[in-house]
C-alpha cells in the first residue's frame, strides 16, 4: 500500500500508487532505444497513419505553442511544427531516455530553433497557467497515476480557447473483433517485445495496460469533468485507438 492507503493498477498486477511512476518509468527507460522500431511492428506502420488523422483534426496553426506530454521520441511535435510555420513545441516525458532517443532523430536537429525537451510529470507539470496553445499527449495517458490529475493539468496550462487532443489505444465496439485483437495482442506483441527489444515483460505491461484504459464515451466523460468544452472523439481503425478533443473555453 501507499502511503496514502491508496492502490492503483499497472497492467493486471494492483500496486501502491506511489509505485505506479517508478515501474512506468523502468518499462520506458528499458525500451526506448527500441520503441520507435517496435511502434512500427507492433502496428504494421499504421500508428502513422493514426498521428497523421490527430494532425488533420488538429489543423495546427501558424504561431501556435504546443505541448506534447509523454511526448517521447517527438513523434507528434514534428509532425505539428511541419504543418505550423513559426510555431514551437515541448516535448515533456518523465523519462530522460526517450527524449535522449528523440533528440537524436534528424528532425530534431532541423527543428531545434522550434522545439524544447523537458523531463517532467504529467500530473504536475513544470510550467505556470494558460502558457499553451495547444495540449497533446500520444498513447501515453493509459500510464498516468491519476489520470484525473493530468487531465487537469492539461486544463491549467492551457490558455482559454486552447485544445486538449488524446491519441490513446482503445476499445472495439464489436466482442468478436475485441477477442480477435486481445488474441493478437497478448500472443503476438509480447514476443515482438522479446525479439526486437529483448525485453518481453515491458510489452506484456503495455498490452494489459490497454485492456485497462477507459472505454471512448467513459474517457470523454473524464474530459468534461476536467472542465474541457465541446468535447468529442473519433475512432480510428474501428476502434483499435480513439481520438478525443476538448476545448478550454
Amino acid at each position: 500500500m501507499s502511503e496514502n492507503g491508496k492502490t492503483t493498477h499497472f497492467g493486471f498486477r494492483d500496486v501502491a500508487e506511489d509505485q505506479k511512476a517508478g515501474l512506468v518509468h523502468g518499462v520506458f527507460t528499458s525500451v526506448a532505444s527500441k520503441y520507435d522500431v517496435m511502434n512500427d511492428a507492433m502496428s504494421m506502420g499504421i500508428h502513422r497513419i493514426w498521428k497523421d488523422a490527430m494532425m488533420d483534426w488538429l489543423a495546427p496553426r501558424p504561431g501556435q505553442r504546443l505541448l506534447d506530454v509523454a511526448g517521447g521520441t517527438g513523434d507528434i511535435s514534428f509532425r505539428f511544427l511541419r504543418r505550423a510555420p513559426g510555431a514551437r513545441a515541448v516535448v515533456l516525458d518523465m523519462t530522460e531516455s526517450m527524449l535522449v532517443e528523440g533528440r537524436k532523430r534528424a528532425e530534431a536537429e532541423k527543428m531545434a530553433d522550434s522545439l524544447d525537451w523537458v523531463t517532467g510529470d504529467a500530473m504536475r507539470l513544470p510550467f505556470e497557467a494558460g502558457q499553451f496553445d495547444v495540449y497533446t499527449i500520444s498513447f501515453g495517458i493509459r500510464n498516468v497515476t491519476r489520470i484525473e490529475d493530468a487531465l487537469a493539468e492539461a486544463y491549467r496550462v492551457l490558455r482559454p480557447g486552447g485544445r486538449l487532443m488524446v491519441l490513446e489505444f482503445s476499445q472495439l465496439p464489436n466482442p468478436m473483433m475485441q477477442k480477435a485483437y486481445d488474441l493478437y495482442s497478448f500472443n503476438v506483441i509480447p514476443r515482438m517485445g522479446q525479439v526486437i527489444a529483448g525485453d518481453r515483460d515491458s510489452y506484456q505491461y503495455l498490452v494489459e495496460s490497454i485492456r485497462k484504459f477507459p472505454d471512448q464515451d467513459t474517457f470523454a466523460n473524464m474530459i468534461r469533468d476536467a472542465g474541457f468544452s465541446k468535447v468529442k472523439y473519433r475512432n480510428l481503425s474501428m476502434g483499435i485507438a480513439a481520438l478525443h478533443s476538448g476545448w478550454k473555453i
